[in-house]
């Protein structure tokens, strides 16, 4: 999105957090601006900024973070552990894998993927740890090592979902619930073009939101009055706010066995 600041135009990303409660709800936890635009030579945001975020969480009543699935941004991780000590912290496999591909050949992308899997769905992490081995060994680990340093330089965050069953597992390792709300996102600021201030950014894509699951569920009512039925699609299933995590109760009792105590 694009901002005008100064008499210049400036491009910005959003940063968005997505929680489920202990209901197994989610819901948009929050939404903050950039500090700096993407083209400045100090793009990225720094530690104050990311401590500013944790704090505003807690600030809006979030008592306890069991696990925070990212996606590597410099500097989160110790903001999170600051505000939330006991706070597990999953790096987002997706973009694990994004990262290991982005230099790889197009030719070469299927195969390589295809290998890389091996890691990211072996049973336990010792399993994944061989894998990664091999997969190093190998001739395509020969061909792209940068593939296996990016698994290596976020091993610590990228093995903790192997303590749960596959089933939950999905839940945990990806962040791709906020990647569609992402998606929706985009059209609306694509639209719009540029903006006066941080502010009416913020706005805007709350409202945004807002705007979607009224109009998602204002579609589910006219069917359930023609039909007698509440049938989900992907055009009337809820965006984010209060949609159901499949799986969900299946997956608090493994979470209430590895967080005792901490699941209200």
């Amino acid at each position: 999105m694009c901002l005008f600041a100064a008499h210049s135009v400036q491009a910005k990303p959003a940063y968005l957090a997505v929680g489920i409660d202990a209901d197994g709800e989610k819901h948009v936890l929050g939404i903050w601006l950039a500090k700096t635009p993407l083209d400045a030579a100090t793009a990225g945001e720094s530690a104050r900024f990311w401590n500013a975020v944790m704090n505003d969480l807690k600030n809006r009543g979030v008592r306890d973070i069991l696990i925070a699935c990212t996606d590597g941004l410099n500097g989160f991780e110790d903001a999170i552990h600051a505000a939330f000590p006991h706070t597990t912290v999953q790096a987002c496999v997706v973009h694990l894998i994004r990262n290991a591909l982005r230099p790889v050949a197009r030719r070469d992308r299927a195969a390589l993927a295809a290998e890389l899997k091996k890691i990211y769905t072996a049973p336990t992490a010792d399993a994944a740890f061989d894998a990664l081995a091999d997969f190093t060994a190998s001739t395509w680990g020969q061909r792209y090592p940068q593939a296996a340093r990016v698994f290596e330089a976020a091993w610590d965050r990228f093995t903790p979902f192997f303590a749960f069953s596959p089933a939950v597992r999905r839940l945990l390792y990806t962040t791709n619930s906020i990647e569609s709300l992402n998606y929706q996102l985009r059209k609306v600021t694509k639209a719009r073009g540029h903006f006066p201030g941080d502010d009416a950014v913020v706005k805007l894509l709350w409202l945004a939101i807002i705007n979607i699951e009224d109009k998602r569920a204002r579609e589910r009512a006219v069917t359930k009055e023609k039909t007698g039925k509440i049938k989900n699609s992907p055009s009337t299933a809820r965006l984010i706010e209060g949609q159901r995590t499949i799986g969900w109760r299946e997956a608090l009792i493994e979470l209430d066995i590895a967080y005792p105590g901490r699941i209200r």
